[in-house]
C-alpha cells in the first residue's frame, strides 16, 4: 500500500475516494466538510438528504462511516465519517481512530483503489495533530485487507498536522 502525506486541496483529489469529515446531520457545515458540499454541488446535497430520510434518520453517529456519490468532484464516492468533538466531551482516541477505520473498511467494500483523508477531528472538533496523526497510522496498521486499497493520501491543510503525519508515518 502506498502512503502519501500532503499539503493541499482534498476536493481536488483524484482518487476514487475522498473522506469527508462530516457533522452528524451530513447536511453540509464549515471546513473540510462545507468545501466538500460547495464543490460537490446539489447531487451530494441530495444523496445525504436520502440517507437523512432512511436509513439515518438521527444522522451518522461519531466513529462510523457511510458513502454517496460525488457529485462534480473529481473522485466517484464521498465516505463521510464524523469525528468525536473533544469540546463536546467526546474525547474518546478509540472513537477518533475508528472514523480512520470504518473509512478504510467503507472503500474496501466500494473496491476503492485510492482514497483521499482530510485530517479527521483536527479542527473544530479539538483534537491535536498529534492525535489525529496517531489515530490515522494507527487504524492504516490495522487495516486487516491493505491490498484492497493501493493509495492513501492524507490530504493537510498545515505545516503543522503535515508534520505530525510524517512523524506518525515515519
Amino acid at each position: 500500500m502506498q502512503i502519501k502525506i500532503e499539503l493541499g486541496d482534498i476536493t481536488r483529489s483524484r482518487t476514487d475516494a475522498i473522506v469527508n469529515a462530516a457533522n452528524s446531520t451530513l447536511l453540509g457545515g464549515g471546513g473540510v466538510d462545507g468545501a466538500i458540499h460547495r464543490a460537490a454541488g446539489p447531487e451530494l446535497l441530495a444523496e445525504c438528504l436520502h440517507l437523512r430520510q432512511t436509513s439515518l434518520p438521527d444522522g451518522l453517529p461519531p466513529g462510523q462511516a457511510v458513502a454517496t456519490g460525488a457529485g462534480n468532484l473529481p473522485c466517484r464516492w464521498v465516505i463521510h465519517t464524523v469525528g468525536p468533538n473533544r469540546y463536546a466531551g467526546q474525547r474518546d482516541p478509540a472513537v477518533l481512530e475508528s472514523c480512520f477505520a470504518e473509512s478504510l473498511r467503507v472503500a474496501k467494500e466500494l473496491d476503492a483503489k485510492s482514497v483521499a483523508f482530510p485530517a479527521i477531528g483536527g479542527g473544530v472538533y479539538g483534537w491535536s495533530a498529534d492525535a489525529v496523526a496517531k489515530a490515522a497510522a494507527s487504524a492504516v496498521a490495522a487495516f486487516t485487507d491493505p491490498g484492497s486499497v493501493a493509495e492513501i493520501d492524507f490530504v493537510l491543510f498545515n505545516e503543522r498536522m503535515l508534520e505530525a503525519f510524517q512523524r506518525a508515518f515515519g
